[in-house]
């Protein structure tokens, strides 16, 4: 799979060709850009190096902040001012930007630090990104798990230079910047540095090693060198009263000479940061070609967990790069809490668990469990240490609320470990906190009303009270197990018998459609609140515009009366956005597997391609791509529940190295083309499977998964429809009732 990411697709506005039949009738409210970066990423490391245009979100690319339609350009064309450090990934208005210590290479004075030049010959893989500026230098980019390694490539310069700025943060965008509070810097001997900033209550430390013989080595402060200085010290830093401040290497070049910076970052100082570069060096002096073949093996073997057959390069390229996005969130630094003292695991870019939660951490958990778990414990550290569990964990001191967007979701990513029984985790100490944050901010309403406002909260936490009683079962805990079990019913308070959809509310990017057909703990129930199964057939058939016409997309700065309209159209957002992502596997729950073909191959055939303009909206921190990765698969998580549905493959063949062996699954009669297939038949390990839907435990333990596929639907799935609460399935089962 290595070889077939593209690092580029989802860098630019939404380019794919003209969408057809059930695909031309969803709208797409956020706006039509991946927000990716090709920059050097290292697998769910802590470091990202790209080139620095100040462009939204990222800091790469062309375009500023755009919320809804099509983003506008600040620039014309790609360039960058130099190349900066930790950056999201597929993001949007998340309000801290990063993007610190940059570095410039340049063959001009100090006064021009900021010159954008022009990109050329950009070239990007797993951990390696490529540059050229105008200026004509060029640059590449390594990263390991907390280091950045650096090497520039010049022509014949008197004077040429390579700038490190320590004051910039954030975008070059309106109420973009982030400004450090505090700052020192300390030269410490030729080729040799170090600094901290305080950011966003954050101190990030940076060890800087440099090899440029012979060069001068100067700190600067406002644009005027300090020669013969050797400290810098902020202890108060307003924005009025910032002035730029860095080090600089300056010296004579020769054509094609090269220089290499290679710098460690901590969040505990900037010992830790040495420590840290030297851990991620290997013995020796330079590094730049030994980190950069670290980092692609590391890579090569991450990507290897997932190999597909396909006659097709174009959407190897589409599921390869799927993969890659998905494991570059969240950002692991073991060790490395700034704000508690203990070491242990730490995570941040939690951006966000909306965003995540029902593909991103369930495919983290199949694929490498090990790292689910470091996660899970770091959220457990993050609630016992701040009082509650973040939905978003950035670079930054205290936990991000995003209160309109969710509750209690990391509930679905624990018990959907402990369902499987995933070593590491102290689940009775899990079980205080789960409980407890139930009680907090929307819970107490929940607990004294039966429901919260926005009402999509009362869905959150009464799925987190059925997570959080699975929890309490496998403790041992079966009186308070039931007690949670009775609370976690009150999801039926959201609802309105009439229409069977949500009441009305407030609803965050999306409206009560969108909505109504998550994939609840008791699906059962809520088809009948609905009418029964023919009435929520109906229902969803109208969501996702079965016998519909076509919609226009938003445009360039859309109005608030062209948005309006568009959320009355109360459709499918098309894999443009998180609320209804899971929704298509709802008609599972009504025995019809073959309209759940229908809709996910529209949506893998005809939102997703290749280039820069190939995803349909924001990636979000991989929670796009893992959907691609899923769907394609034939597959999907339902989060928290230990369920993964079943439906026609977008591939010949597929192998997953899960936790406990290999899942091969097998397409027979699959064919390539515009029109989707059915599952005629299933076995699992040579069994015939006549359910749409394995175990998370089937899934985990890997086999072989055979699916013969035809043209037309069939009877396979209709009738052994998968578990809800009221069916009295236990939660904690592994096995399959009969």
């Amino acid at each position: 799979m290595f070889t077939d990411v593209d690092p580029f697709i989802g860098t630019e506005v939404t380019d794919l060709p003209p969408r057809s039949g059930l695909a031309a009738t969803w709208w797409w409210p956020k706006p039509q850009v991946g927000n990716t970066h090709p920059g050097a990423c290292y697998p769910l490391g802590m470091v990202s190096a790209c080139a620095y245009s100040g462009a939204y979100p990222t800091g790469y690319g062309r375009y500023g902040l755009a919320t809804e339609g099509v983003p506008p350009e600040i620039h014309d064309r790609k360039v960058a001012s130099g190349f900066t450090h930790f950056q999201q990934s597929g993001t949007g208005a998340i309000r801290k930007y990063y993007n610190y210590v940059r570095v410039t290479p340049m063959a001009l004075p100090l006064d021009d630090l900021g010159t954008t030049w022009e990109i050329t010959d950009e070239h990007a893989e797993p951990g390696y990104y490529r540059a050229t500026l105008a200026s004509g230098v060029t640059a590449e980019i390594s990263v390991g798990p907390k280091s950045a390694v650096h090497r520039y490539t010049f022509g014949a310069h008197r004077d040429a230079r390579v700038v490190v700025d320590l004051s910039l943060g954030g975008l070059a965008i309106p109420n973009g910047a982030t400004v450090p509070l505090r700052a020192h810097l300390q030269s410490l001997g030729q080729g040799t540095a170090q600094g901290e900033i305080v950011v966003e209550g954050a101190p990030l430390a940076v060890h800087i090693e440099c090899d440029a013989p012979g060069w001068r080595q100067m700190l600067w402060y406002d644009r005027r060198l300090m020669p013969g200085g050797s400290r810098l010290d902020f202890d108060s830093i307003r924005p009025t009263t910032l002035r730029d401040f860095g080090i600089m290497w300056a010296g004579p070049t020769l054509p094609g000479q090269v220089i290499e910076l290679r710098l460690g970052f901590s969040l505990r100082g900037v010992d830790q940061a040495r420590t840290n570069l030297e851990a991620d060096q290997a013995s020796g002096t330079g590094g730049f070609e030994r980190r950069r073949a670290a980092t692609a093996a590391t890579w090569r073997s991450e990507l290897d967990a997932i190999a597909i057959d396909s006659p097709s390069a174009a959407r190897r390229t589409v599921m390869a790069t799927s993969l890659y996005h998905s494991l570059i969130k969240p950002c692991l630094a073991p060790d490395e809490s700034p704000f508690w003292p203990v070491d242990g695991p730490f995570v941040f870019d939690l951006c966000t668990m909306w965003d995540i939660y029902r593909t991103q951490l369930p495919l983290l958990i199949a694929l490498q469990p090990e790292r689910a778990v470091e996660i899970a414990n770091a959220l457990l550290h993050i609630c016992e240490e701040e009082g509650n569990f973040p939905i978003g964990y950035r670079m930054a001191r205290g936990a991000d609320r995003f209160s309109r967007q969710a509750s209690a979701l990391a509930h679905t990513f624990l018990a959907d470990l402990c369902h499987l029984g995933i070593p590491g985790i102290d689940w009775d100490w899990a079980l205080v906190h789960m409980q407890a944050d139930l009680r907090r901010t929307y819970g107490e309403d929940y607990l004294l009303n039966g429901r919260a406002e926005p009402i999509t909260h009362t869905l959150d936490l009464a799925l987190g009270y059925w997570c959080t009683a699975s929890v309490a079962t496998a403790v041992g805990d079966h009186v308070l197990a039931e007690e949670l079990r009775s609370l976690a019913g009150a999801w039926r308070n959201a609802f309105d018998p009439g229409t069977g959809l949500l009441l009305d509310s407030t609803f965050y990017e999306g409206g009560k459609w969108n909505y109504s057909f998550r994939l609840l703990h008791d699906m059962a129930a809520r088809i009948e609140l609905a009418g029964g199964p023919v009435a929520f057939t109906q229902l969803l058939d109208t969501f996702f515009g079965f016998g519909s016409a076509p919609v226009t997309q938003p445009g360039l700065h859309p109005s608030k009366d062209e948005m309006a309209a568009g959320y009355a159209l109360e459709v499918f957002e098309g894999l443009n956005n998180e609320p209804d992502m899971d929704a298509p596997w709802a008609y599972h729950y009504v025995g019809r597997p073959d309209r759940t073909a229908e809709v996910v191959h529209a949506a893998l055939h005809q939102t997703f391609g290749t280039g820069p303009g190939g995803l349909p909206g924001n990636d979000d921190s991989g929670g796009l791509s893992s959907w691609y990765v899923w769907a394609s698969l034939g597959l999907f998580p339902v989060a928290g529940q230990s369920l993964v549905m079943v439906n026609a493959p977008s591939w010949r063949s597929a192998r997953l190295a899960v936790a406990h062996g290999t899942l091969e699954i097998e397409a027979i009669g699959f064919q390539e083309g515009p029109a989707p297939q059915y599952v005629q038949q299933a076995a699992l390990d040579g069994v015939p499977l006549d359910r749409a839907w394995l175990t998370g435990a089937e899934l985990h333990r890997g086999g072989r998964l055979e699916l013969t596929l035809g043209e037309k639907p069939s009877s396979w799935g209709t009738t052994r429809l998968p578990p809800s609460a009221s069916t009295a399935l236990d939660p904690m089962r592994t096995e399959v009732p009969a």
